[in-house]
């Protein structure tokens, strides 16, 4: 009998081991989906990464999915696994871009910079501001068009409107007896050269490009020294000497 009871408990024992294995399997049915997970994710990059090149090469209007996928190098039917149509491709694209586009703004206008001379202050503020839009071409084309997903136009008017307030605080710092109003329209046209300088330099490249941010400087700078004034220790030293570049 006690030979029997033996028996009988190792049994038990083997059955209680398997809620162990179940739990084992359990693991590693959590770590699958994670592993879907990331493949996912992985896909969904490499769509956007092909939508940005075609909506770049053939404008948002005349792109289709079909093109996406193909420049992804996948199927349309596993592009559709992810999104439902090119407008949705857009917007989390779209999404990705102005994220990234105010963490980069938002170090631009760091107010330490109203601290520099009026050149160095062009400097910091505007590179990383043309770098970002030369990296990111897809971003000037879903910002601009015509026919773009309202979502991300209604987004960009936002950042417009928060980034023209941080030209605004910059100025303010650089013109402390100004009225508000006059720094509101030098904020206004200095952001409207901007953008117009912009367009200039990202349709061309190389040593061109550099000469036109160059020229987009320059152009800013000669507008704002002189409503400055060349004593203002925030004027650079060349300037204040009669050697405006």
């Amino acid at each position: 009998m006690p030979e029997a009871r033996a028996k009988k408990g190792a049994a038990g024992d083997g059955a209680a081991g398997k809620p162990g294995a179940d739990e084992a399997g359990g693991t590693a049915g959590a770590a699958r989906p994670r592993r879907r997970q990331a493949r996912g994710e992985a896909r969904i990059a490499q769509l956007l990464e092909a939508a940005a090149s075609v909506f770049c090469t053939s404008g948002y209007t005349a792109s289709s999915t079909n093109a996406i996928a193909r420049e992804a190098g996948v199927s349309p039917g596993t592009l559709y696994q992810f999104f439902p149509n090119k407008e949705a491709i857009a917007v989390e694209l779209g999404d990705q871009l102005l994220a990234r586009w105010r963490d980069t703004y938002g170090a631009a206008f760091t107010p330490s910079h109203i601290e520099l001379p009026l050149d160095r202050m062009l400097d910091a503020v505007l590179d990383p501001l043309i770098a970002f839009n030369c990296e990111n071409p897809a971003f000037f084309v879903l910002m601009h068009g015509s026919e773009i997903p309202g979502r991300i136009t209604e987004e960009h008017d936002t950042l417009h409107v928060t980034m023209l307030g941080q030209v605004e605080g910059i100025l303010a710092g650089y013109l402390p007896t100004a009225p508000a109003a006059q720094v509101h329209r030098v904020a206004d046209m200095t952001f409207m050269m901007f953008k117009a300088g912009l367009d200039l330099i990202l349709a061309h490249e190389g040593e061109e490009r550099d000469a036109y941010i160059q020229e987009l400087k320059t152009a800013m700078y000669r507008y704002l020294a002189p409503l400055i004034g060349d004593a203002s220790p925030r004027t650079a030293p060349h300037a204040r000497e009669g050697r405006i570049p």
